[in-house]
């Protein structure tokens, strides 16, 4: 890891901000985007980060100026993180407006798309690099209020296994990694306030700098991740 160039988007807090801090122990250069600037400062500080890119990764513009961003400060781009997600409104379809759909879809999913088009052209041109997209468990398994979010984060495990054949011809590897419920604000804002869970961000992070870690002839096709107290029956 010393010295790869890492960008992770949802930087600023929960799965992103711990990744950024295992990559950044491990010795890469780690760059974080999240649309808070000050949350990013903040973040950089404690996890060690190298930078910042104050970004919305639902804009395909937002995206391209990243790149520009990326480039002219580093040369090249070694792994890509498309973390960021959230849960928008967690609740039955009928009572979701099409406002929190579009904005669940494009932030779960288009934002991942959007990510991987930008810098796909960057990694064929280093004739190496890694992709990794956080869907989670709802890309496998139903429950009662989640059907959109779920939508979104089962594109994101399509996506990645159809991406992954794409750049694979030119060293290219391409992870979907699917986490189970984790111990962040996420679940709490998505209304499950007492759910209790094992599985904390540093875990995931391991788990995510595990992967890159292998040789670079290694492909995790996907992962996934559960807290060993998050039980579906039947798996």
């Amino acid at each position: 890891m010393k010295e790869n160039i890492v960008l992770i988007t949802g930087g600023s807090q929960g799965y992103g901000k711990a990744t950024a801090k295992a990559f950044s122990d491990a010795g890469a250069r780690v760059i974080i985007a999240a649309r808070d600037e000050s949350a990013l400062k903040s973040a950089v500080a404690e996890t060690g980060s190298d930078s910042y890119i104050c970004m919305d990764v639902t804009r395909p513009e937002s995206w391209e100026a990243a790149r520009q961003t990326v480039m002219r400060r580093y040369g090249r781009l070694d792994i890509l993180v498309n973390n960021a997600g959230g849960g928008i409104a967690i609740k039955k379809i009928d009572a979701q407006t099409a406002e929190e759909i579009e904005k669940s879809i494009k932030l779960n999913l288009l934002s991942v798309i959007y990510g991987s088009r930008v810098f796909a052209p960057v990694f064929i041109g280093q004739k190496s690099g890694t992709i990794i997209n956080v869907a989670s468990v709802c890309a496998k398994h139903a429950w009662p209020g989640w059907s959109v979010y779920s939508a979104a984060k089962w594109g994101v495990l399509g996506f990645s296994k159809n991406l992954d054949v794409e750049l694979r011809p030119h060293g290219i590897r391409v992870t979907c990694l699917i986490p189970g419920a984790g111990a962040t604000d996420f679940m709490r804002n998505a209304g499950e306030k007492n759910l209790i869970t094992r599985l904390e961000a540093s875990d995931v992070a391991q788990a995510i700098v595990s992967i890159c870690k292998l040789p670079s002839h290694v492909v995790v096709e996907e992962m996934t991740v559960w807290g060993i107290d998050q039980t579906v029956v039947p798996l």
